[in-house]
């Protein structure tokens, strides 16, 4: 997953059928419950759509499958799981990257589908990395389809229920526990794991320096003025070594902010993850930064699946390193 935050949901419903219809009234029942193929309902947005050979365009883009409009003009993509795939692998994976890390991808993304479905809402996904990245036949690759195809229905399970998968671009040496990323009961096959494969991501390991005032500002932004910033420290770190909280030492004292709160008030792109080795703020008022992994952390480390796919290892290898416990079956 690139840098992603992902919300962890855990459901167990599975995927529901659709039929092919092309509007669909807020008053009507579930277009999911009256069809065969299994289906789901991706929230494309406002814009035209307009029936195309073999699929539709919405907003000039090519899409699988059908569309239904709902009350407030919104389009939805009725599409069937595996071709629905055919777009996020490679928009969630480099699609040059090996087969054996492309099929870990496609049976998360899988996975992750048959969680998502939810008779009570409109749509059961959106297309961007509040859920997973799904650009229609123009995210396609021959490399992604292959995988999926020779992943046909493959999914992730634990206790006989779909697991709760998650993934990020790079843990930078170990993987995040989810009871620390995002709080919540500890996951028995989310609790971590060392990485040794990851090492040749560009983000295995970053620097960089910030301005303590940009660094004021952007906390100002989100959480409210602090006063004038003086130093900043990691206050805790959990299991993995990231940073759980910090402390913002200002005019007015010291205040204490989540570290998830100052990731995204920061920028993301800058503190590239919560993997923090050294963090200091020198005489010139800049705050040097040092640290190691893209995203979030928990789950399917996309970087060490390619680095374990080189070293001949198969999607089930990858998938039992990051999710021990789990088991590969057939949805």
């Amino acid at each position: 997953m690139s840098v992603r935050r992902r919300t962890f949901i855990a459901l167990a419903g599975a995927a529901l059928a659709i039929p092919a219809v092309r509007s669909v009234a807020q008053d009507d029942a579930d277009p999911a419950t009256n069809a065969q193929a299994q289906s789901l309902r991706v929230l494309l947005g406002q814009g035209e759509a307009q029936e195309a050979d073999r699929g539709f365009i919405f907003e000039g883009r090519p899409y699988r499958g059908t569309f239904a409009r709902l009350n407030d003009g919104s389009i939805v993509n009725l599409v069937g799981v595996e071709q629905y795939l055919y777009s996020v692998v490679p928009r969630e994976m480099s699609p040059s990257w090996p087969d054996a890390a492309l099929q870990a991808q496609a049976i998360c993304a899988r996975t992750y589908v048959l969680q998502r479905s939810n008779p009570k809402r409109d749509y059961d996904l959106v297309p961007s990395e509040l859920d997973q990245v799904y650009h229609g036949v123009t995210g396609e690759s021959p490399a992604g389809r292959a995988a999926v195809d020779g992943t046909n229905g493959q999914v992730l399970r634990f206790a006989q229920q779909f697991a709760s998968v998650a993934y990020s671009s790079c843990c930078g040496g170990h993987t995040e526990s989810s009871a620390d990323a995002w709080g919540g009961t500890a996951v028995p096959y989310l609790r971590g794991v060392a990485c040794g494969f990851c090492n040749e991501s560009p983000n295995y390991r970053w620097s960089d320096r910030l301005a303590l005032g940009d660094v004021e500002q952007r906390l100002a932004d989100r959480i409210g003025p602090l006063g004038q910033l003086k130093d900043v420290r990691i206050a805790g770190t959990d299991g993995s070594g990231r940073a759980r909280a910090f402390e913002l030492a200002c005019d007015h004292g010291s205040v204490s902010v989540k570290g998830s709160t100052f990731r995204l008030s920061v920028g993301a792109r800058v503190i590239r993850s919560l993997l923090i080795s050294r963090l200091s703020v020198d005489r010139s008022a800049e705050v040097a930064i040092e640290g190691g992994g893209l995203g979030h952390g928990v789950g399917l480390c996309q970087w060490g699946a390619r680095g374990m796919a080189i070293a001949g290892r198969t999607a089930r290898d990858i998938l039992a390193w990051y999710f021990p416990g789990t088991e590969l079956a057939n949805d």
